[in-house]
């Protein structure tokens, strides 16, 4: 999982020189002279860990130290989970779909969001055959079958490669923060308050980038259409771009996300002379 992130650091161990600094004990009655100050063995130093004492804000306080307010959090409307897929397995070895899906982490709030989208690394660092995957935490596995993806489908769009690091961000930063609210109703019934997008993926391949966005209820053609629209405005695509769209029950029934998909262009608009 570490190939899949940036800043990853190696840790290194709080007790390196402990061996080195043992020293031995004789029972002789002669003083040990004391070893001067630049000579003294020093605690070994960790970037990970402190080797003070730190004393606990209560206290701080209690001393008559100033203790600065913890920050404010800014809480989304959702909680959503951050998911990676990777197609082969080390070794090279083709996994299934299931197989394949890894959690990275979930968040709920604004500050949670950025301290995990800054430690992932782009998709143009990603091998081929690996999916990054953001979904609405009521979405128990990011796959066709999940109940609140069953009955939906996906927006799709391939990508030239180099451009999917800005797309991408651009996705999901619409989705986390709920730029296609107005495209659909909250559910009801059963899956009442859940919304219509239930989240989006970025596939990289070897030839192309395909990014797709998943909503929740397939047949309702006037909320695939402003789905569609928004979709075009937060990724600012040309009208010349290509969609596709395709429901999660064709994909399971030919077993793919991309092929067989119903394309749709925007229609060419004559000039008036």
């Amino acid at each position: 999982m570490a190939g899949y992130f940036s800043n990853h650091s190696q840790f290194q161990t709080r007790f390196a020189n402990a061996a080195s600094s043992t020293t031995t004990t004789t029972t002789t009655t002669t003083t040990t002279p004391a070893i001067p100050a630049e000579t003294r063995p020093r605690p070994p130093t960790s970037r990970h860990f402190s080797t003070s004492v730190a004393h606990p804000p209560h206290e701080e306080r209690d001393r008559g130290v100033d203790v600065p307010a913890p920050l404010p959090v800014h809480p989304l409307r959702n909680t959503w989970v951050f998911w990676f897929r990777q197609q082969r397995a080390p070794g090279n070895k083709i996994t299934n779909y299931e197989e394949g899906i890894k959690k990275i982490a979930s968040f709920s709030s604004v500050e949670s969001f950025w301290g995990l989208q800054t430690h992932l690394s782009p998709p143009s660092a990603l091998l081929p055959t690996t999916d990054y995957l953001l979904f609405h935490a009521g979405v128990r596995r990011p796959v066709w079958e999940d109940p609140l993806n069953r009955a939906g489908g996906k927006w799709i769009v391939r990508l030239r490669k180099g451009v999917a690091d800005r797309v991408w961000e651009d996705l999901v930063m619409g989705v986390v923060g709920d730029m296609f609210d107005e495209c659909g109703t909250q559910g009801e019934g059963e899956d009442g308050g859940w919304p219509e997008i239930c989240g989006c993926t970025i596939s990289v391949r070897q030839s192309e980038d395909i990014v797709s966005l998943w909503n929740r209820v397939d047949g309702d053609a006037k909320v695939r259409e402003k789905i569609r629209d928004t979709l075009r405005a937060v990724l600012n695509l040309p009208p010349s771009t290509i969609m596709e769209y395709k429901s999660n029950n064709d994909s399971m029934q030919d077993k793919s996300s991309f092929r067989n998909s119903a394309i749709e262009r925007m229609p060419v608009i004559a000039d008036a002379s």
